[in-house]
């Protein structure tokens, strides 16, 4: 579904069948990050872009929000299942599943 600032996020949720406005991220875990949700946090977002450049199917996100001088914003961490490690690039994948295959 796309997010109100117009990008594909697989985990934003919008309902606004006859006259409803809900809209939550069910990326997020924890009930105190859910409660602190806008759909304005959707703007510097990571989790959209992350998708969009890496569909790997052993990446797994994890995302919590963060205290900066500006205020809250939603980070990501990702972690692979199949070499079972963090991710440090989730843009990128882990070394493991993305390899270039040999002829």
């Amino acid at each position: 579904m796309k997010t109100p600032d117009g990008r594909e996020c697989k985990f934003f949720y919008g309902d606004y069948y006859r006259g409803r406005n809900f809209e939550e991220c069910r990326a997020l875990i924890n009930p105190q990050d859910k409660k602190d949700w806008t759909s304005a946090a959707c703007k510097n977002c990571p989790v959209p872009g992350i998708l969009q450049n890496n569909g790997c199917q052993n990446m797994a996100l994890t995302t919590y929000f963060q205290k900066t001088l500006f205020g809250k914003r939603i980070r990501a961490k990702a972690w692979c299942s199949r070499s079972h490690g963090i991710v440090r690039n989730p843009n990128l994948g882990c070394s493991l599943c993305h390899l270039p295959e040999e002829t």
